[in-house]
């Protein structure tokens, strides 16, 4: 369901948000009402964890923690929760499949990093022939590789890849149990500030840019409270914006949330750029991104992308922004 602006007055709610200055009809019908919110504990998703900071729409949050970006597209897919931060990768192999999301706001580009042990010797893409690479099966981290090692000439099954939670990557590098893995931040963060790894690289060279991870929602909710929708995505847009403008109370909280040094968030945050726009370059690249997948058989058929994503709520934010 594609919502206008007049589509969204008829709902009052929306209207209170979207279209005026004032946020009373959109607290009048958020008021007391809770929604949950899948998140991964990582700094790509760290404005999630500050949603409780921008209560102004009279939003309750509740963050959930999911250890992979596919238990967090399930959790939405389920409506186990309302709302969902995952990679592409998981919203387009969800998509593809039938599932029933809407993408409906980015949420962060880069984030990503290669990260190998200090002294492994491995210097570059190349160099992760014949290694144990940290990867999380079916993530945006896997295709990323998949499309690195094709530019570099080297199949995937030319490298060992080991299965292993973002949360856990850096302490399977620390142990020797892997040579390298390819992760989110805080992990590469960590290992570097540390002197366990170092960064290969951020493998941002590919037509997919940056992109990583978005913001979803099932479409049953905006059928059924479009005003909720539109209030949640007020709080989105808020503590992304807060993120990127406030440097030193982003660190702050990311000690606090994640629990990590100052040297390992000083490493981490610049590789993260927060966002919240449905933007046309956002659906190019996920568009070249679905094109990846289904080249390297990670799904059927590319999705409808008209029917994954709905970017109504976005547009009308930046318009009366």
């Amino acid at each position: 369901m594609k919502l206008t602006r007049r589509d969204l007055m008829k709902y009052g709610g929306a209207a209170g948000v979207l279209l005026g200055s004032g946020m009373t009809t959109t607290q009048a019908l958020a008021q007391s009402m809770s929604v949950k919110v899948a998140a991964l504990k990582t700094i790509p998703a760290i404005s999630q964890f500050l949603y409780d900071r921008f209560d102004g729409t009279g939003i309750e949050v509740e963050v959930v923690q999911f250890n992979s970006p596919t238990d967090c597209k399930n959790a939405v897919v389920t409506r186990s929760v309302d709302f969902g931060g995952f990679g592409i990768a998981a919203a387009i192999s969800g998509a593809a499949a039938g599932e029933p999301l809407k993408v409906i706001a980015g949420l962060c580009n880069g984030g990503m990093a290669v990260v190998a042990g200090a002294s492994s010797g491995i210097d570059s893409i190349s160099d992760l022939k014949g290694k144990k690479v940290g990867i999380w099966p079916g993530s945006t981290q896997e295709i990323f590789t998949m499309e690195r090692l094709k530019m570099e000439g080297i199949a995937y099954s030319e490298i060992e890849p080991v299965r292993v939670f973002f949360s856990e990557m850096h302490s399977a590098l620390a142990s020797g149990d892997i040579d390298a893995y390819v992760g989110a931040e805080p992990g590469p963060g960590i290992s570097v500030s540390t002197g366990v790894g170092k960064i290969v690289e951020y493998p941002y060279s590919t037509p997919m840019g940056s992109l990583n991870v978005i913001f979803a929602t099932h479409p049953a909710l905006i059928e059924e409270k479009p005003e909720v929708v539109a209030a949640m995505m007020k709080v989105h847009k808020d503590a992304s914006e807060f993120c990127m403008t406030k440097p030193k109370e982003t660190a702050e909280a990311a000690v606090e949330i994640f629990g990590m040094k100052p040297e390992a968030v000083a490493v981490s945050l610049p590789n993260v750029e927060l966002n919240w726009e449905l933007s046309p370059e956002l659906i190019k690249r996920a568009a070249i991104y679905a094109e990846h997948m289904k080249a390297l058989k990670q799904i059927r058929d590319v999705p409808n992308f008209s029917d994954m994503m709905d970017g109504s709520f976005s547009a009308a934010l930046k318009k009366d922004a």
